[in-house]
């Protein structure tokens, strides 16, 4: 036969099957559901207490992202109300202090 050629391994159900094979066969595949179904359990378990540690972690991540934000905000006010007024020389000073600061860096940097 064609099947027989190619290396196809047919194996027959036997036909006369007794009550106790049939009962020890379901008992074993019974088992190893069960096993399957307390891993699947345990699986789970572990994956919701990840996304409560998950969830917990992400709320304080936005709060304080919403506290920087607040922070931000009154921050650049504050440097748009300094820019607006009649005392340029603050810009003048901050922009010394920056070149200093870079200059610093350099120093510290190029010795190192």
């Amino acid at each position: 036969m064609r099947r027989a050629r190619d290396g196809y391994q047919y194996q027959p159900i036997p036909r006369v099957a007794t009550e106790d094979v049939l009962e020890h066969e379901n008992e074993r595949m019974a088992e190893e559901l069960s096993g399957k179904i307390s891993t699947l359990k345990h699986m789970s378990i572990e994956i919701g207490n990840e996304v409560r540690i998950q969830d917990k972690i992400l709320r304080g991540l936005d709060d304080d992202v919403d506290r920087s934000s607040g922070f931000l905000g009154k921050t650049m006010g504050r440097v748009l109300r300094m820019g607006k007024g009649n005392h340029n020389y603050y810009i003048f000073y901050l922009f010394l202090f920056s070149i200093f600061v870079f200059f610093l860096l350099y120093i510290v940097l190029k010795l190192r």
